[in-house]
């Protein structure tokens, strides 16, 4: 499977895993002037900002430590500009990662609630 692809399929089964466990998908691909975030979400007063990361195999671990110091800054930045242009600052936020590993008959799904915390700079 190609990259793009790989990255479709896994967001399409995030957002479906994400809903089955209750939560309100309000958008998907939030792009603005400083960035992208994957899924935006409630989770009952909760905005929840997901990043889904995806791999083939899980021979170089967990996708989910794919994401470094300079990612986390971009989606802290793309998130906040989210909450100050929808008036949602009075809101508590969260960021969560969802991954997916595509090894054997079926993908594994791993979701991490509170997966960082906001970080500018």
């Amino acid at each position: 499977m190609e990259r793009t692809q790989l990255g479709k399929r896994s967001e399409d089964l995030a957002v479906t895993y994400l809903r089955k466990a209750g939560l309100k998908i309000v958008q998907r691909n939030y792009r603005c002037k400083l960035g992208e975030i994957d899924c935006v979400a409630r989770d009952g007063n909760s905005i929840v900002f997901v990043e889904v990361r995806s791999r083939s195999t899980a021979d170089s671990g967990s996708p989910k430590y794919s994401i470094g110091p300079k990612k986390i800054q971009t989606l802290s930045k793309v998130a906040l500009y989210y909450l100050k242009r929808n008036g949602l600052l009075s809101n508590s936020a969260r960021f969560d990662v969802v991954t997916v590993v595509f090894e054997g008959d079926s993908p594994t799904i791993e979701w991490t609630r509170n997966a960082f915390d906001c970080a500018m700079g």
